[in-house]
């Protein structure tokens, strides 16, 4: 701490730039290895979902099997992509790879900014948020993965089934179909940092559980505004990502209202030792004889 206090403004900058270099050198590394991993990069995991062998397709179809009903189950996708213009594909080659490589690099990356930001708190800030890097990274990835295992899936069988007329066939170019991946992945792991949101917010006392509940309702429909932007025009996919959403948005007023209770707690110890070290100030000086009672008995 005393040498955290000695450093200058110039010094906290030096240090933050290689905390950021740090970082940019994590994900290149990772973005490096995703380009050269282009087979499983891409024919595995990005264009696993515009195949009807993908695991969501062939889950849906054994529970439209268990429950009966044959339309849950996905047996074909009707298009097929193509690149339109002559650097498409090497432009999203590029583009995919930093994705991949910033996803992948994430927990690193916000273990980096947080071993800058950690010193400048108190100790019991320290404490109460020593696993803030396992938690933010947690729902990161957390989001991620249901934006890519059930939204995109769901949301690709939705686009490519919709038709205007029979006679127009979905070719789709490949620069729309990585970009609207890219967009609900990220989408969806920016979302599910709501509870993390809501701890920090409460921690500096701007957001409350008696806020929180009696906005609960807007709240609801904020979501639901937000997750119809982020996926296709499909009330399906809008419910599937608000779902999850409103459930976090729920379960963080929980998270306030341990927040808040622990602050109370705090401020009731600070009180309590005032008035303890008040009180026996008082009594000090109540027993403490007069600087001339000696002189006064003679």
């Amino acid at each position: 701490m005393n040498v955290d206090k000695e450093m200058s403004f110039l010094d906290h900058l030096e240090e933050l730039r290689w905390h950021l270099i740090r970082s940019i050198i994590a994900i290149l590394i990772f973005t490096v290895a995703a380009f050269f991993s282009k087979y499983y990069i891409f024919h595995v995991i990005i264009f696993g979902p515009s195949r009807p062998d993908f695991i969501t397709y062939r889950v849906l179809c054994k529970l439209s099997e268990y429950f009966q009903t044959p339309a849950l189950c996905i047996n074909s996708l009707p298009f097929t992509l193509q690149s339109r213009t002559m650097t498409g594909q090497f432009t999203m080659h590029i583009t995919s790879s930093v994705v991949v490589g910033l996803i992948c690099a994430f927990p690193y990356v916000f273990w980096e900014i947080w071993r800058f930001v950690k010193p400048g708190l108190y100790p019991h800030e320290q404490r109460v948020s020593r696993y803030a890097t396992f938690f933010v990274s947690f729902l990161f990835l957390s989001g991620v993965l249901f934006g890519y295992f059930i939204i995109t899936p769901i949301s690709i069988n939705f686009l490519v089934n919709y038709q205007i007329d029979e006679s127009i066939r979905n070719d789709i170019d490949i620069i729309s179909y990585i970009q609207t991946i890219i967009m609900i992945v990220l989408a969806c792991g920016v979302m599910f940092q709501l509870p993390i949101v809501v701890y920090f917010l409460s921690k500096i006392g701007i957001v409350t559980p008696a806020l929180m509940k009696n906005y609960f309702r807007h709240a609801v429909v904020i979501i639901l505004i937000v997750s119809a932007v982020i996926t296709p025009p499909d009330v399906f996919s809008q419910i599937l990502v608000a779902l999850p959403v409103t459930i976090l948005y729920a379960f963080s007023i929980l998270i306030s209202a341990k927040v808040q209770q622990g602050l109370e707690k705090e401020e009731a110890e600070l009180a309590k030792r005032y008035a303890s070290k008040a009180f026996s100030e008082k009594n000090t000086l109540q027993i403490k004889p007069p600087a001339n009672s000696v002189n006064r008995q003679f």
